[in-house]
């Protein structure tokens, strides 16, 4: 395994304490109410629902409140019972009836009596209360016709004493007197009857309380326990409803309710914590070549974004439907295009399990997660075009949709609006993750100096406005930046390098040379070089070297990233101008202390990465090739490697991450490519040409007679 570069101490404290801090944060937000327990955690019966809850899993259990409930409302459907009618309360009050009819009897019949004494004795009766219409007509009827009235009075006294007459339904008893007399008699005997019975009919069925208490303890034992079932994903209390008794006891069956933090919820996310603070840096352990991970800012960009993606996916984790549209694939997109579809890949999957983590609907909104990241970042590539975020939100989108119509939709029952909605928040959370990535990408880019393959391509573009500068200024070195670009692209294929960054590099490496052109040998005229045999050395070394400087300064105008400054500062690290320096030590006499070193020195610093890197290389062997023009493999070969070694030599790829075997891919690399620049041709001997016209002859019609 190839030796790895040494971490700076400051880098290695930082990446240490971004984990530990990080994993905290992760931990806090899994026990925190909106982590491993919503909502439901805090809700008390008879508050109001302010999110619809859903069972967690399939679950069937007695519901002691359901069915004590039913055996209430059993017991309040049960009627006061009464006691059965009794039949010596009926056989006094026709005992009575009988002495009244007597009374009445010895009155009538007494002849002593003149009508007006009759009638007052009539209406004096206690037991009675006749009307003093009845009473004329009582006096005026036949002897006859009073037996018979005396004789159905006793007999419908009877038959409606037979009947239950509560305490409280005497007044319906005496009004269906007059419905029990004969039909036989009129109106004035039915009226008389009714009168006679009336004052007699009581009570003679009571309340029992033993019997009424027996009668509802009998309707309470006939209620069998209900057993309450709830499927997974079904709803148990929809948001805005009152949470009854009823709720509390699915809760509390479902585990989605207790009084406070289990150690065993607790052990379970900090558990989960560990094993990603321990994935991510092994991970990377075992990459030693991703370079992003030494540059402080890039990781407090990373911790940051998913500390905060991470909140923001639990807050959202209580609602129904906004799990599903939140976009927390725009993490996985931002990471790949701000550094790669490696970073991104690592972290959408720690990412995508935390957020949905001991959530009650985990088992479906877990692999939605995952699934609809991994396809985004997949889908997004190396996000060169605005076609790479469309097509990441379309994957994303029907990726969620498939996942969700496995995981999800055959556990619930939904109708085809609820599943529209489900299809719709999905579509959002494709469509807004890409869109977000897109803006976010651009704006971090911008903040903090970081490099896209969208802004390389802008600004590798030809009408790009200092490309153009460049290259009417200074075409011969705008033709020696292509072709650095293309060997040093072609190198960085084949070592796993950044393609794109060292090409965009190499184009803008040299563009300080556009502000002083004719200073350099390759855009002088053929035929009038000036080697500047004649100039103070030092000051011929100083205008070359600055090229460097104005590069910098022609970047941060023209807003390049900053990643770009470092292709123009490393591009002759801390090299120095050889001709001019062995210029001024011939001047000198060869006397070493006359001459100051420092003055025909790069301002470096020396190449830092492996992009950067190849740009020193390619730059050198290109300008060798240009200058030697070797005839062959051989002699391509050997220059590459003089190249190599001179760069070596002077130690300026000891801080990059190069290894022997990439080395030698570079030479491979450089060899193949310089061959087609400088491949042999054919010297073809110069050939007499006839006249292209005088060989023209028109040719003769078949029918033609001139």
């Amino acid at each position: 395994m190839p030796a790895r570069a040494p971490i700076p101490r400051h880098i290695r404290v930082l990446q240490y304490s971004l984990i530990i801090l990080v994993g905290l944060a992760s931990f806090a937000i899994l026990i925190s109410p909106v982590g491993l327990n919503p909502t439901q955690q805090t809700v008390r019966e008879g508050d109001v629902a302010q999110s619809t809850i859903q069972s967690p899993r399939d679950i069937e259990y007695v519901s002691e409140i359901r069915t004590e409930e039913a055996r209430k409302a059993a017991e309040s459907a049960v009627q006061p019972v009464y006691s059965s009618p009794d039949p010596a309360i009926a056989r006094q009050q026709i005992e009575r009836l009988r002495t009244s009819l007597q009374n009445i009897t010895s009155i009538r019949d007494n002849p002593e009596l003149t009508t007006v004494e009759t009638r007052d004795r009539l209406l004096a009766l206690s037991d009675l209360r006749l009307k003093p219409e009845t009473v004329d007509y009582l006096i005026g009827i036949s002897d006859n016709r009073w037996d018979s009235v005396q004789l159905e009075a006793v007999r419908v006294l009877e038959q409606v004493m037979r009947r239950a007459i509560y305490e409280d339904k005497v007044d319906s008893a005496q009004a269906s007197i007059s419905s029990s007399v004969s039909l036989t008699f009129s109106e004035q005997q039915t009226e008389l009857v009714t009168e006679l019975v009336q004052p007699f009919v009581v009570p003679n069925s009571f309340f029992s309380q033993d019997l009424t208490d027996a009668e509802k303890q009998a309707a309470r034992d006939a209620v069998k326990p209900i057993v309450q079932t709830y499927k997974s994903g079904e709803t148990i209390v929809p948001v805005g409803e009152i949470i009854t008794p009823a709720d509390m006891e699915a809760f509390q069956q479902l585990g989605i309710l207790r009084p406070g933090q289990r150690w065993e919820d607790m052990a379970a996310s900090g558990s989960i914590v560990l094993v990603f603070m321990a994935f991510v840096p092994l991970y990377f352990y075992r990459r030693p070549r991703t370079v992003f991970l030494n540059d402080p800012k890039n990781l407090i960009i990373i911790s940051l974004v998913f500390v905060v993606v991470l909140v923001g996916a639990r807050l959202f984790a209580e609602r129904t439907l906004a799990p599903y549209g939140y976009p927390i694939q725009a993490a996985a997109l931002l990471f790949t295009a701000l550094f790669s579809s490696e970073v991104g890949l690592v972290f959408a999957i720690p990412l995508a399990i935390l957020a949905a983590f001991g959530l009650p609907n985990s088992s479906d909104l877990m692999p939605y997660y995952l699934f609809s990241s991994l396809m985004g970042l997949f889908a997004l590539g190396p996000a060169r075009r605005f076609w790479g975020f469309l097509r990441a939100g379309i994957a994303i989108s029907f990726t969620g949709a498939a996942t969700l119509m496995a995981f999800r939709i055959p556990l619930i029952t939904l109708d085809w609006v609820g599943i529209v909605q489900y299809f719709g928040v999905i579509a959002f959370a494709g469509f807004s993750s890409a869109s977000i990535a897109l803006l976010l990408q651009y704006i971090l880019a911008q903040m903090l100096g970081l490099t896209t393959a969208l802004q390389l391509l802008d600004i590798s573009r030809p009408d790009f406005p200092l490309l153009q500068f460049f290259l009417r200024n200074a075409p011969g070195t705008y033709q020696h930046s292509l072709q650095v670009a293309n060997l040093a692209e072609q190198a960085a294929e084949k070592i796993g390098a950044d393609p794109l960054l060292t090409r965009v590099g190499a184009l803008f490496h040299d563009i300080g040379k556009a502000l002083n052109p004719n200073f350099f040998i390759e855009n002088q005229v053929v035929g009038s070089l000036n080697t500047h045999q004649d100039a103070n050395p030092e000051e011929v070394a100083a205008t070359i070297i600055r090229h460097v400087t104005d590069g910098v300064q022609l970047a941060k105008k023209h807003r390049l990233p900053r990643r770009l400054h470092d292709f123009i500062l490393e591009h002759h690290g801390t090299l120095i101008t050889g001709f001019q320096y062995n210029q001024a030590m011939e001047a000198a006499g060869g006397d070493v202390t006359k001459v100051d070193i420092e003055k025909f020195r790069y301002p470096g610093p020396r190449p830092g990465s492996r992009e950067t890197a190849l740009l020193m290389l390619s730059d050198a062997t290109e300008a060798r090739a240009r200058a030697e023009r070797p005839a062959d493999d051989d002699a391509i070969r050997a220059l590459v490697g003089n190249v190599i070694q001179a760069v070596q030599k002077y130690n300026q790829l000891d801080d990059t991450l190069l290894t022997l075997r990439d080395l030698h891919l570079i030479t491979e690399s450089f060899v193949t490519t310089l061959r087609g620049t400088y491949h042999p041709r054919i010297q073809y001997p110069k050939a007499n040409v006839p006249d292209q016209d005088a060989t023209l002859t028109t040719p003769k019609r078949k029918n033609d007679s001139h």
